[in-house]
């Protein structure tokens, strides 16, 4: 049964500090991208249609 306890309070343990350090990367800033969704609609996502299709011959 102890072997339980402690199996317990280690994991409890361990997403304690998973979330510290989660918190701590959004509070640095680790997540903020204001680039990339302003520029997404500029990317072009048809590629695969390309490279599918036969080539035009003219």
């Amino acid at each position: 049964m102890s072997v339980i306890l402690i199996l317990l309070l280690a994991s409890m343990f361990l997403a304690l500090c998973f979330l510290g350090a989660f918190l701590w990367s959004v509070k640095q800033g680790q997540f903020d991208d204001p680039v990339t969704p302003a520029m997404r609609i500029l990317m072009d996502d048809d590629s695969s249609t390309r490279e599918s299709s036969p080539p035009e011959h003219t």
